[in-house]
């Protein structure tokens, strides 16, 4: 299991350290990840409830992180099986990562609903790809709540699939993010 404290760590090599201590931000051990393989013969959906991370509002940086062995629903166990040995290789690679800046201006101080794009590196099976992701940014009573809707396409990350499983695995994989974080005391 991942905790708030790998989280910081992960934040604090990826940023500056005034700009992460300055400010107060937001944090989740909650968010939720889903994602679909819709493929020619096969539909396969899996989700975790498990995704941590933070918000720094001072500078707009955001980094989270799932334990992909977390992943749970599938058809089969051995599909969950065949998941973690063959594809995502999680004992090489056992955690992927978001981590970045959200684009726009956000006024965290007030509610309100955003549409935002966060750029960053997504960093899945050990190979991080620059991406551009936009989602909905909601600021509610001090919580956020974030909703993102993005594919990550296999070949970006090289997760192969083997010929004989090509028509039961999709080649591009949709994600469904949402996670509501709270000011960390």
């Amino acid at each position: 299991m991942i905790s708030i404290r790998s989280i910081v760590h992960f934040v604090l090599i990826c940023f500056p350290l005034g700009s992460v201590l300055q400010a107060q931000k937001f944090v989740t051990e909650k968010g939720e990840i889903s994602f679909t393989s819709n493929a020619q013969l096969e539909l396969i959906k899996a989700n975790s409830d498990k995704a941590q991370g933070l918000i720094d509002p001072s500078g707009n940086k955001f980094a989270f992180l799932i334990n992909i062995s977390s992943f749970r629903g599938f058809n089969s166990e051995l599909q969950r099986h065949h998941f973690n040995d063959n594809y995502m290789e999680t004992d090489k690679y056992p955690k992927a990562s978001f981590s970045g800046k959200i684009i726009e201006q956000v006024d965290f101080t007030r509610d309100s609903t955003y549409e935002v794009r966060a750029k960053g590196d997504l960093d899945i099976h050990g190979q991080k790809q620059t991406r551009i992701i936009k989602g909905k940014l909601i600021i509610k009573n001090g919580q956020l709540t974030i909703e993102s809707h993005f594919i990550v396409p296999l070949s970006d990350h090289l997760i192969s699939i083997p010929k004989i499983v090509n028509q039961k695995i999709a080649t591009e994989i949709e994600v469904v993010f949402k996670a509501s974080l709270v000011r960390q005391k």
